[in-house]
């Protein structure tokens, strides 16, 4: 696995918010609802991504924003429009005296908006729970991205429009698995078009060394890693390591490694089939005991806890 592939092969949607958005002008929409990232495709029409603080960005038909959360924001069909709906956490939406307006604004399946023949449209991807997104894509992202149709076209964002309708067996897991791969591929578009403005880390892709330790953490988490063993097999001294991979990376080696397992661990517990012993085996763990107390230190909750967690939030059997 590549760095990069290593970073953007976190996302992970379960039970992801998705809808088609239609509306008429004058249209506004206040965001509160504070979803750790939430992807806006333009599919016809204009809309306006109008951030608490910064520039308003325009998305038309093949243009893709990108909002990290918990920022505020409004959505609208110009920047001076005022907010005529507020969209609260739980993707809750209420006129501005609080009246829900639900079922006044569901067109169909997936469907959504002030006028089921407006002129704009858009699709909306939210993932709704912070463990389907590692902590540290989600330090390396600006508040609002966009990527531009001039830019890039891919055939992912009408896919995901046509899916979004169905109301089909399995179809919510069709739409989370075509989220994760439209936000894959448009960070990996983002993060190619940037120089400057490029974040930290994506640096130690021009350090071989650092690159090889990320790598071979990425690839083999379950080894007994340690500072000597991870420079004996990039063929650096373990200060040159340290030193390096600390201003690439932004951590020490020994950090790095142990929050990649817990973010892999808290993937895998979700997984059916897999329990606290084969998951800490599966991520370097001696024991449970072990696995279990690292987890805690890290996720600020049990293993179990963890799974009990998730497991609510999907509507499934919270034994386990």
């Amino acid at each position: 696995m590549d760095t990069l592939g290593g970073l953007l092969d976190a996302p992970r949607a379960r039970g992801a918010f998705a809808l088609r958005a239609v509306m008429a002008s004058p249209w506004s929409l206040r965001i509160l609802a504070e979803s750790p990232l939430t992807l806006i495709a333009g599919v016809a029409g204009e809309a306006w991504v109008i951030p608490d603080a910064g520039e308003p960005v325009r998305v038309g038909p093949g243009d893709i924003a990108v909002t990290r959360g918990p920022d505020h924001y409004n959505v609208a069909d110009s920047p001076s429009t005022a907010p005529r709906f507020v969209i609260h956490p739980g993707q809750d939406c209420r006129d501005p005296e609080g009246n829900s307006v639900r079922e006044k604004m569901t067109h169909g399946v997936r469907t959504w908006g002030n006028d089921a023949h407006g002129s704009t449209v858009f699709v909306v991807g939210a993932y709704e729970h912070l463990s389907d997104i590692s902590h540290r894509l989600l330090r390396a992202l600006p508040p609002l991205l966009t990527v531009s149709r001039a830019d890039w076209e891919s055939p992912l964002v009408p896919l995901l429009c046509e899916e979004v309708v169905k109301d089909e067996p399995g179809q919510a897991a069709v739409l989370d698995r075509l989220l994760d791969l439209l936000l894959t591929a448009v960070l990996k578009a983002w993060f190619a078009q940037q120089d400057s403005d490029r974040p930290e880390w994506w640096r130690f892709q021009r350090d071989s060394i650092v690159e090889r330790a990320l790598r071979l953490m990425h690839d083999h988490p379950a080894r007994s890693w340690t500072l000597d063993t991870l420079a004996a097999e990039t063929g650096t001294s373990r200060g040159s390591l340290a030193r390096r991979f600390r201003d690439m990376v932004g951590e020490p080696p020994m950090s790095f490694l142990k929050n990649w397992r817990m973010a892999m661990a808290a993937d895998l517990l979700c997984q059916p089939g897999e329990t606290v012993g084969t998951v800490s085996e599966k991520v370097g763990y001696g024991t449970p005991y072990a696995f279990s107390a690292a987890f805690k230190r890290v996720r600020g909750l049990s293993p179990r806890e963890h799974r009990r967690t998730a497991f609510a939030a999907d509507g499934a059997p919270t034994k386990c």
